[in-house]
């Protein structure tokens, strides 16, 4: 098998960083560095030759052409065109598989001669368009994955760009998708609006192989996930001392899409650890504070879901004892990886690139290779060890430490393990919209947050509506009841 090289385009400097990534992602990825490897022009040693003609003899050599077109058009020859220009148009002479990925969707900002080229383009291929380093590797990704495929140089699909087996469209819902849409509209700026026709949308997030849903899509948004892969869900485990012994107090196993399975494993840790809810004073809702930071705990567990090996039977496990918070993952580094890197800046190599932009579009993950450092950083600011990492048994472990149970800090004023309903009791001050609420819990997924908490404080009474005739009021706000009322002042 011969490894085949592929060229990127464009030395103009507003893409450096773009170019390197992109060279570290091929390159880590353990099926992509298999069949490739990345031409960038500036790793060349220096050569007693013409510039023009080191990088036209490069495009000649390489089994694909990667342009990525900025806002700058670049530094133009004689007759007035730039080495990106030069090297695309080579590349059509060549009939090399040609990718473009264009970044930004403002045009106007581009100079004429660059907006003329994406013109170029658009008129002979289909061209992508990213904001981010993650939209840029995920659409690499599934373009590398399609040739390798049309050359028959892999006959099996990544686990999460193939189809999933026996899976349908009518799987998925319209509503998970829809609140997925709209939540990556306003968070990222995401240009596929609510109420798009299901097949374009997963188009657009590369969520289709061969007219059917990937494993990501069913993932993502199916309506029973655990239909197709059993070995999805999410267990939950709680420990009063510091060794996994039976009986286990408290066990929990969740299924629904990825965002509902954070969801519910995020509300089990939290609802179980000590907390202190403070005063309005400095905002419009009650400051809630917790012994591990919620989002170190939520960087974890997105973590355990997101980048997970899905071949695996084996299932996420989350278990909470009393010195410290354990999340198990199936699946392991990848090679290029070491334990220590993960402490330090380093490259995003996800194992599910598909699935990762899809939670980076909804705001369950941040920047690529950004989130574990977020996660030590916030630790050590809440005056707490940094995450512990290891791998056992193929399975990748992290660890958040809890504060000594003898520091007063940490000492709560609430009892923990107390329901769903009755946290949303504890944080609701006055009248507060739905919304609000949902912030100030630190949830994400507007179906979870009324199933399981809006839902059950309505019907236990311990709150009400304030414009009950008209339930799906924009100017519905929620207040509690005399019962919620007196709950809350004889405390938990």
């Amino acid at each position: 098998m011969s490894i085949e090289t592929i060229f990127v385009s464009s030395v103009q400097t507003e893409l450096t960083e773009e170019r390197r990534a992109l060279k570290a992602f091929v390159e880590g990825d353990p099926l992509l560095r298999r069949f490739f490897t990345v031409f960038l022009f500036e790793d060349l040693p220096a050569l007693d030759a013409r510039v023009d003609a080191v990088y036209l003899d490069e495009v000649d050599r390489c089994a694909i052409y990667v342009g990525l077109f900025g806002n700058r058009y670049g530094s133009e020859d004689a007759d007035g065109v730039s080495p990106t220009e030069r090297e695309f148009d080579r590349a059509t002479q060549r009939n090399k598989p040609r990718l473009i990925f264009v970044k930004g969707e403002d045009d106007t900002a581009r100079s004429p001669k660059m907006a003329a080229l994406v013109r170029k383009a658009s008129d002979q291929l289909i061209r992508r368009r990213f904001r981010d380093i993650q939209e840029l590797t995920a659409g690499l990704y599934a373009s590398l994955v399609d040739h390798l495929e049309s050359t028959g140089q892999v006959r099996t699909r990544p686990f999460d760009a193939a189809a999933c087996h026996g899976a349908t469209f009518d799987d998925l819902s319209t509503e998970e998708l829809n609140v997925f849409l709209a939540r990556a509209q306003a968070e990222r700026g995401y240009p596929v609006p609510p109420g798009t026709s299901v097949e374009k949308a997963l188009a657009h997030l590369n969520l289709i192989d061969a007219g059917r849903p990937s494993h990501a899509a069913v993932l993502l948004f199916g309506r029973d996930p655990q239909r197709f892969l059993v070995a999805s869900e999410v267990k939950c485990l709680h420990f009063h001392g510091t060794e996994a012994r039976k009986p286990i107090p408290s066990y929990q196993i969740y299924r629904g899409s990825m965002f509902e399975l954070v969801d519910q494993a995020l509300d089990f840790v939290m609802s179980k650890i000590a907390r202190r809810v403070g005063t309005r004073a400095l905002g419009p809702t009650a400051p809630v504070d917790y012994e591990i930071p919620r989002e170190a705990v939520a960087e974890a567990i997105v973590n355990a879901v997101a980048h997970r090996d899905y071949a695996s039977n084996a299932s996420v496990q989350i278990m909470l004892f009393a010195d410290r918070l354990e999340v198990w993952n199936p699946g392991e580094l990848p090679s290029v990886l070491t334990l220590d890197d993960l402490r330090r800046p380093h490259a995003s190599i996800p194992k599910n690139p598909l699935i990762a932009e899809s939670m980076f579009l909804a705001r369950y993950a941040e920047k690529a290779g950004t989130g574990i450092l977020d996660m030590i950083a916030r630790c050590r600011d809440a005056g707490l060890p940094g995450p512990e990492f290891h791998q056992s048994g193929g399975q990748f472990v992290q660890v958040l430490r809890r504060p000594r149970v003898d520091a007063p800090e940490v000492t709560p004023e609430v009892t923990p393990e107390v329901t769903p309903e009755v946290r949303l009791v504890q944080v609701l001050e006055g009248e507060m919209t739905r919304q609000q609420l949902q912030e100030t819990l630190g949830l994400k997924d507007a179906e979870h947050f009324r199933k399981a908490y809006l839902q059950p404080a309505l019907e236990t009474g311990l709150i009400e509506m304030t414009i009950p005739q008209k339930p799906q009021s924009s100017r519905q706000r929620y207040r509690l009841t005399p019962k919620g009322v007196s709950m809350r002042t004889k405390g938990w």
